[in-house]
């Protein structure tokens, strides 16, 4: 019996506990900075978890939709403050196979490192269905790991105490560092242990480029953190903005 791929089973509910400092409120400063630079109109936020993102978008009037494929993540919306606004537009699928019209949507959003996740193949299939969902001129926004960053500063092993439970992440390079892969150990406060992995693609703005244009998508811009500071090899992230 084949096992299900990792980006199955790793998103559940205790994952959530692994990155208290990605809530509501930091959604609400990145969405703010991106409005304030051109993200408007009606969109989709794939891999949207429980939805902070869609719901900070629906506080600055940008009228979004989000996706994810993990049935537990998707229910923690009705935890958010101000979660019913969610009610209606959080879909359950696919980001290979988007559940919507062929272009209908100003944006599509990935946050938080959620492309790469794939093979090769399923990273391209990934883009040319953002591709065809968007309209004339739409944004495709991807916020990526810094490819550099992660590199150099790779931390091969933590161990972290949180509320009584324990966390512990190896880290490592794969592909000749076209991958990094952690593998995850979390013991709960009754001494339960749960396993899994996270495997995704790091690339360079050089390697996205011919992607995007396979999807129908051409490179706008590429920057190094939400609050639109030049890309570099040290920057904390790389947002990449790329239109229809």
């Amino acid at each position: 019996m084949n096992e299900r791929p990792w980006y199955e089973r790793a998103f559940d509910a205790p994952y959530l506990g692994l990155y208290p400092h990605r809530d509501l409120a930091a959604a609400r400063a990145e969405v703010a900075a991106l409005r304030a630079r051109g993200l408007r109109g009606r969109g989709l936020d794939v891999g949207c978890g429980f939805g902070r993102h869609a719901l900070a978008m629906l506080e600055e009037g940008i009228d979004a939709f989000g996706l994810d494929l993990s049935r537990e993540l998707l229910a923690r919306a009705a935890w958010l403050e101000g979660g019913a606004r969610l009610r209606g537009r959080l879909l359950r699928g696919d980001v290979r196979a988007l559940p919507v019209r062929e272009r209908s949507l100003d944006f599509v959003t990935l946050f938080f490192s959620s492309f790469g996740y794939f093979d090769e193949a399923g990273n391209a299939r990934a883009l040319a269905e953002i591709g065809r969902v968007l309209r004339g001129e739409g944004l495709a926004l991807l916020d990526l790991m810094n490819p550099t960053r992660v590199r150099e500063r790779l931390e091969p092993f933590t161990r972290t105490e949180r509320g009584g439970r324990i966390l512990e992440e190896r880290r490592s390079l794969l592909d000749s560092g076209r991958r990094v892969r952690k593998d995850v150990s979390l013991v709960e406060r009754d001494g339960t242990t749960r396993r899994w992995h996270e495997d995704v693609r790091l690339y360079e703005v050089g390697e996205l480029e011919p992607l995007l244009a396979r999807a129908g998508l051409r490179l706008e811009r590429a920057e190094g953190d939400f609050d639109g500071r030049p890309a570099a090899p040290d920057a904390p992230r790389q947002i990449v903005w790329a239109r229809r």
